[in-house]
């Protein structure tokens, strides 16, 4: 159950509160005196404060108020406070809301006006928590993947991608083919870089070929080697990839974009550990692990012909599926400092800039700018500020300009200044609910 702690010198003002709040399942602590209240306040768990501001008869000036709201912040900073006030004490009262406190209520105080604010907050406080612990719970697996596993320098703020890693370190020892899947740039070699480094064979080669940026006639060359005379041009034999990643891991990168016939090879390469060169009828052996990447849809290449069935379900014993940057931009801001390595700082508005735009390129789109940016930036040294004119990113059409649904961080931030930091008004004026909010500020950085 809830509970809500009242810190009030009149007991009649604590009965009513406490019958009030028990009759809407909300368990009430009943305090005469600041000492008790904080005394409660260490000794039990307590979800919000609604504490009077004056406790002297012979003065009126809500001192004794602002001094318990001081003391409750320190031991609390994220405890919500309403602080009950009469008129000579509102100017007071109103300077501790912009310090923090969550709201004032004037007594006498109307009781649906105060339920609905005490719920609110009440609401807002297991949101508060929630995200909380949403995030200490992704950093303990960071925490516990980084002392457990290699993650070869990888860049993770996002639930999303720290899935992929657990998954990808799940899998790395057993032998078994891993298919990853995602965009063009988003990082899939990284992810078979992972694969490898925590795999049994981590000591052997990894070596990666992209069947995307071969010609057809020679993927076959490239991945099995050819004898002299096998092809025009072929004046000296040469090993394929199959042989030089023998005790280690090869990586095909846009399997998609391997014919048919060196799709028929690989399958007997995967079944068999057994190829020819091209041009040679000798039989050659090798110990591979095998990870492939495609940005295609195979499936749909299976049944178009073009991509043999037995093939695909030999790859796709475990499927990595890594979402492009827009699915995960908490990963936006931190890759874009690492990425700067300290030789400048991004302003506001070209962090702004960088959460606005949709990144169809990715995190390799998301490098190639910072490096630009760092690169033209005026200034010398770490002092140097990128703005958004030094990103050069193209502007977004009128279509997809964000709307009230994805507020820009000047807005959230202004949105929450006029709201005294009280998130469930910004969220109203904002047309969000507040885990919307929430979700805003975590991205934008900002806080409450």
């Amino acid at each position: 159950m809830r509970t809500v702690l009242i810190i009030d010198d009149h007991a009649g003002v604590g009965e009513a509160l406490s019958l009030l709040l028990s009759l809407h399942d909300i368990e009430p602590l009943y305090a005469a005196t600041p000492v008790q209240g904080l005394a409660l306040l260490g000794a039990r768990r307590i979800d919000l404060v609604i504490q009077d501001m004056n406790f002297s008869a012979d003065t009126t000036s809500g001192e004794e108020g602002r001094a318990l709201f001081q003391q409750i912040r320190e031991s609390r900073p994220d405890l919500p406070v309403i602080l009950l006030t009469a008129w000579t004490q509102l100017e007071q009262a109103v300077a501790l809301v912009k310090a923090g406190a969550a709201d004032y209520l004037a007594k006498p105080w109307d009781d649906t006006k105060l339920l609905a604010t005490v719920e609110n907050l009440l609401e807002l406080g297991e949101s508060q928590q929630a995200l909380r612990q949403a995030r200490q719970d992704h950093q303990q697996r960071l925490e516990a993947m980084r002392r457990r596993h290699r993650l070869e320098g990888m860049v993770v703020a996002s639930p999303a991608l720290l899935r992929c890693l657990e998954l990808a370190c799940q899998v790395a020892r057993s032998p078994a083919p891993v298919l990853i899947t995602g965009p063009n740039g988003s990082g899939k070699e990284r992810i078979a870089a992972i694969v490898h480094a925590n795999s049994t064979v981590a000591t052997g080669p990894f070596v990666a070929v992209n069947c995307g940026a071969l010609p057809g006639d020679l993927i076959e060359a490239e991945l099995f080697g050819a004898d002299s005379g096998a092809y025009t041009g072929a004046a000296r034999a040469r090993e394929g990839r199959f042989e030089t990643a023998d005790g280690g891991t090869l990586f095909l990168d846009e399997i998609g974009n391997l014919p048919l016939a060196g799709q028929v090879k690989l399958l007997r390469v995967l079944e068999s550990g057994r190829f020819e060169r091209l041009g040679s009828s000798r039989t050659r052996e090798t110990t591979v692990r095998v990870l492939s990447a495609t940005n295609a849809d195979l499936r749909a290449m299976v049944a178009a012909g073009t991509f043999r069935e037995d093939l695909y379900y030999r790859l796709n014993v475990i499927e990595i599926s890594l979402p492009g940057l827009a699915e995960r931009p908490q990963d936006i801001l931190p890759l874009a400092d690492h990425f700067l390595a300290g030789r400048a700082r991004l302003s506001d508005a070209a962090r702004e800039a960088l959460l606005a735009h949709a990144w169809p390129g990715n995190v390799r789109e998301l490098k190639n700018v910072i490096e630009r940016a760092a690169l033209l930036a005026p200034g010398t040294g770490s002092a140097r500020q990128i703005t958004e004119h030094d990103l050069a990113l193209p502007a977004a059409p009128i279509n997809t300009l964000r709307n009230l649904d994805e507020p820009s961080r000047e807005a959230v931030s202004a949105a929450l200044e006029a709201a005294s930091g009280v998130v469930s008004r910004a969220a109203q004026a904002l047309g969000l609910s507040r885990q919307a909010l929430y979700r805003r500020m975590e991205r934008y950085g900002l806080d409450a």
